[in-house]
């Protein structure tokens, strides 16, 4: 019986969570099986095809995938985050990852294995990439590795705090109706 080892960026990927967030559990020996070779640290993937990760003794309970991804890979470029940058001379994050009920915004990414473009301007995609007529899918077993600019302006892009705010008032005036009456 052979045992499969993966990368870091692998295991991050298939467990959800950030390459310095897996390297800060690897740091504590957490992660079931890691060794280091030379530079690079391996480590083996259960029968599930997963690294398994030893739960911390306090706080929260941790929040990395057990299991195999079976959601694809949406990723969307935000237009509007584009015009904003230029006009403004920032660098907000202009690339949106969404995996399952998961957002992630990073401002460059490198997609290992095949992918598909989709461009529906008839019919937007509302379900996964909030109603984006162009995108970019990935199967769930392909790797997707993002790279965030040291010098980013980090969080959710200003085209994403406009709609939450939109919805958010949405969301307050309609309670305001059902409330009158």
């Amino acid at each position: 019986m052979t045992v499969l080892y993966v990368s870091t960026t692998e295991a991050a990927f298939l467990l959800n969570i950030s390459t310095g967030r897996l390297r800060f559990l690897l740091n504590q020996k957490r992660v079931i099986g890691a060794r280091k070779v030379g530079r690079r640290w391996m480590m083996p993937v259960n029968d599930r095809g997963m690294p398994e990760i030893i739960p911390g003794s306090r706080g929260p309970e941790g929040t990395w995938n057990k299991f195999q991804r079976q959601a694809k890979t949406i990723i969307h470029v935000l237009r509007k985050t584009i015009d904003y940058n230029r006009d403004n001379k920032t660098s907000h994050p202009v690339v949106a990852v969404k995996v399952g009920n998961k957002k992630d915004y990073c401002h460059s990414l490198k997609i290992n294995g095949p992918c598909q473009i989709v461009y529906q301007p008839h019919q937007p995609n509302r379900s996964q990439a909030g109603g984006a007529r162009l995108w970019i899918e990935v199967e769930p077993q392909h790797i997707v590795e993002r790279v965030y600019f040291s010098n980013g302006d980090y969080g959710p892009p200003p085209e994403v705090v406009e709609q939450r705010a939109r919805f958010q008032k949405k969301k307050s005036k309609s309670k305001k109706g059902k409330s009158k009456q």
